[in-house]
């Protein structure tokens, strides 16, 4: 039972949508149109409106047919009631041939985004097994930003092979400069083998300190309760959290 004096860790949830055909000018709009709803959300902390790319990670490539919508809660309750009730996701489904929602719950976090720390507070209990979430985002430096596409592509396409990624997507507020990776794993081992061992994110981690990337950059982990719908055509959560009944 929660500790009444503890606070309750920030409730998370990340939805993917699949535009349909004939639909993609739709959804470029909504990186728009949907903003004055969200700001009115009962319950709704912080949120992001956010692109997609091609591939598995930082991509230069955009991808029309993909978006997601991040959002921190106030309560369980209100995050069911905007995904399951709310005029803006029944617009969103009429739209959309699939949709997928990963509710989360945050581990660690450090960095800003826009000068906010949206996963806090966070859970009182630490990783020891299971499924572990990861969500990287940063604005890049203009004067970086040659040297970033020339790296960064090379090391998400590590994704492709790396073991035990369940799923992975490159996200973004603004094509190019403001740029966001999520993806879970399996376990943290798993995680921790692509990030600390694989040569070219060791050397694009190198590189982030050494030439000053980035303007502002966040890294979380988190820990996944939950998953519903489908991501090319697939819960790609199901059959982990199936085996994990206690997260």
């Amino acid at each position: 039972m929660q500790n009444l004096l503890t606070p309750m860790p920030r409730l998370t949830t990340l939805t993917l949508f699949g535009i349909r055909n004939g639909h993609l000018r739709w959804g470029l709009a909504q990186m728009g149109t949907s903003r004055p709803y969200l700001k009115d959300v009962p319950g709704l902390l912080f949120y992001k409106l956010l692109g997609s790319g091609h591939g598995k990670g930082f991509s230069i490539k955009p991808n029309f047919r993909r978006y997601g919508l991040l959002c921190t809660w106030e309560s369980e309750e209100a995050a069911e009631n905007f995904l399951h009730r709310s005029d803006l996701m029944q617009t969103y489904r009429h739209h959309s041939n699939e949709i997928w929602t990963v509710r989360l719950l945050p581990y660690q976090s450090h960095g800003l985004w826009d000068d906010h720390e949206p996963f806090s507070p966070l859970l009182d209990e630490k990783y020891t097994d299971g499924p572990i979430a990861v969500l990287t985002r940063a604005s890049i430096n203009w004067r970086a930003l040659p040297s970033f596409w020339r790296f960064v592509p090379q090391a998400s396409k590590a994704l492709d092979t790396a073991e035990g990624l369940l799923c992975s997507i490159g996200l973004g507020e603004l094509p190019l400069i403001r740029q966001a990776t999520f993806s879970v794993w399996e376990s943290a081992e798993a995680m921790k083998q692509y990030a600390y061992k694989h040569p070219m994110h060791q050397e694009v981690m190198r590189r982030t300190r050494a030439e000053k990337w980035y303007s502002e950059e966040l890294f979380a982990r988190f820990k996944p309760v939950s998953s519903e719908g489908t991501w090319h055509g697939t819960d790609p959560l199901r059959a982990i959290l199936a085996l994990h009944p206690k997260l």
